[in-house]
């Protein structure tokens, strides 16, 4: 049983997975230093788990599992702007560079939000 419509479900899919390459390719642009090595591993995790984890939630067997894999799905993206925020900060790469892809998560963070908000309203 999905909790999202079936074209909602493969959109997101396919967002949460650009999102995850995005977030691959900033982790190879960052430097070759211990700090950015550690900062950007901890962004490579969380930043790839936001799909995984998404994917998981559409195999939810109650609304219940739902809602708990779709706050994972939530802590990972917002982690993920965290460290990004850490890598600005650092001054490990420019802003510039990663203005998109925050924007893109913090629209990801909405939306999941969002589904878990519509997923409780259901109970």
């Amino acid at each position: 049983m999905s909790y999202i419509t079936s074209v909602n479900a493969d959109e997101f899919k396919n967002r949460t997975k650009a999102f995850a390459i995005r977030v691959i390719r900033l982790e190879e642009a960052l430097p070759k230093n211990q700090t950015a090595k550690v900062i950007g591993n901890q962004l490579l995790r969380c930043g790839t788990s936001v799909g995984a984890n998404y994917r998981a939630a559409c195999r939810a067997k109650s609304p219940a599992d739902f809602v708990a894999k779709m706050a994972i799905v939530e802590e990972e993206c917002d982690e993920s702007i965290y460290w990004m925020e850490l890598v600005s900060e650092a001054e490990l790469m420019d802003e510039k560079r990663l203005v998109d892809l925050k924007n893109e998560a913090n629209k990801i963070l909405s939306i999941v939000v969002a589904f878990i908000k519509n997923a409780r309203s259901r109970k």
